[in-house]
């Protein structure tokens, strides 16, 4: 009986506990109209052996099972999701790891803001926020090399604040890494956002703050967008595609909004900040708790519509 006893209670601790949460209003004129169809939430609250925090996702990926997330402290998880009958049912834990430099030492405490999380051929591209810079990184938390970004991103003096660095990446093989501020820079035109490979320059209409990106087509940009008012607690969460292959000479490229997720339509949104897809229209996003015990991290597996 006691070993049985020690086996449930391993078990218990390398699995997340996760509580059914509801996001859509009771209203269903504000879900219908909607181009995704929110199909479950969870709010995740775990603690991992290694007493590495559990706070703070800034951002996520899938893999053939697995979802990997990043956090704001530099610390990148591993879990196995299951899905099932398009409900998350269970997120295993697989392992924790502290972002460190190429010699295997933890990152300094300034350069450890990760914000954007992406795979590609395998391997793990976190952009930061503070540091602004974009890095090749193992699946188990080593760097590997930086990455050459746009001039325009290379001082850190064009962003908006210190705070409004690169909060977004994602990559395929026709345009390479693409990433993003949360704002427009502050020598651009700041009715649009713009998305940036190292090279190439694509802006589409502003609205709210890029947090999440991940590419929906060989053309097509998903972009994950929140606006929040401190005086009226208003969020909204939007979710748009962006054609790269359809722009004018000034660069502006045609925009689609998918969705717009309003607090003030019933909405129970809270800071959702992370971007992945899993298979076929299906679609994973996270919050960040920012470490206060008022908000969730909330996980949401959606669809987008045909």
């Amino acid at each position: 009986m006691k070993y049985f006893f020690f086996a449930l209670l391993f078990f218990l601790q390398l699995h997340a506990q996760i509580t059914a949460y509801k996001i859509t209003p009771d209203n269903t004129l504000h879900v219908t109209k909607q181009k995704i169809k929110i199909l479950d939430a969870k709010i995740l609250h775990f603690e991992t052996k290694k007493r590495i925090p559990f706070h703070e996702i800034s951002d996520l990926v899938y893999e053939n099972g697995v979802v990997y997330f990043v956090s704001d402290q530099g610390y990148l998880y591993k879990f196995f999701i299951n899905i099932r009958k398009n409900k998350i049912s269970s997120l295993q834990y697989l392992d924790a790891y502290v972002l460190k430099n190429k010699k295997g030492k933890k990152l300094k405490k300034k350069k450890r803001d990760a914000e954007g999380l992406a795979l590609c051929k395998d391997r793990l591209l976190v952009s930061f926020e503070r540091k602004q810079r974009v890095v090749w990184y193992s699946k188990n938390g080593l760097k590997i090399k930086k990455i050459k970004i746009h001039k325009d991103l290379q001082n850190k003096n064009n962003y908006a604040s210190k705070n409004k660095g690169l909060e977004a990446v994602t990559c395929n093989d026709k345009y390479g890494v693409v990433t993003a501020p949360e704002l427009p820079l502050k020598n651009t035109d700041v009715k649009y956002h713009t998305l940036y490979t190292k090279d190439q320059i694509f802006k589409f209409s502003a609205g709210g703050s890029i947090v999440g990106m991940e590419f929906f087509s060989e053309d097509t940009v998903l972009v994950l967008l929140r606006d929040f008012s401190y005086l009226t607690r208003r969020r909204v969460t939007a979710l748009m595609k962006v054609y790269l292959d359809t722009c004018s000479e000034s660069r502006v490229c045609k925009s689609e909004v998918l969705a717009k997720l309003d607090s003030s339509n019933g909405w129970k949104l809270d800071n959702f900040e992370g971007l992945t897809h899993m298979y076929a229209n299906k679609y994973l996003m996270v919050s960040d708790d920012n470490e206060n015990m008022l908000q969730k991290t909330l996980l949401v597996l959606f669809e987008i519509k045909p």
